[in-house]
């Protein structure tokens, strides 16, 4: 058998899991972290410290890779990362039923199955609470109420 020869890409940053294993190095690199065909990039201009810039340009140099291709992973992973912590939905579902943001908008910062869990809660929020008397002070045990006693060895 022969020795693993990994293949070059253009793109050789790869995300943590990918680094571990020879075997799925291939397929981050190819698949995951590529563009796939419905990707449109769109251009964006933005301003930088400077020293930023020269460690990314150092970076994207240790890799082969160009600075482009490192933003747009990291904003990535930023993007995962902060869509799943539980401040950022909580933000999101606040928002949502103050009515400052429309389901769209919550499907794109959340995923469609938690913006439809949101929806849903929306909902039953929304809904009239049911206009039922308060409970009469009833003696639901007609007396015959049992008093247990616990020994000491049982209490938790």
């Amino acid at each position: 058998m022969s020795e693993y020869q990994p293949r070059t890409h253009s793109w050789t940053l790869m995300c943590k899991v990918c680094a571990c294993t020879e075997t799925v190095i291939n397929l981050c690199a190819e698949l995951a972290h590529s563009m796939s065909a419905t990707d449109d990039p769109r251009r964006v201009h933005f301003q930088s410290p400077e020293y930023l810039v020269d460690r990314l340009d150092a970076i994207a140099e240790l890799y082969d890779t160009d600075r482009t291709d490192l933003l747009v992973e990291a904003i990535r992973e930023y993007i995962e990362d902060t869509a799943d912590s539980e401040t950022f939905q909580e933000l999101v579902a606040t928002k949502y039923y103050d009515d400052q943001l429309e389901f769209e908008a919550v499907k794109q910062l959340v995923g469609a199955e938690t913006a439809q869990r949101l929806r849903l809660l929306k909902a039953d929020l929304a809904d009239e609470p049911l206009d039922l008397a308060a409970p009469d002070d009833v003696d639901v045990y007609d007396g015959d109420a049992t008093a247990v006693e616990t020994a000491a060895d049982d209490e938790r």
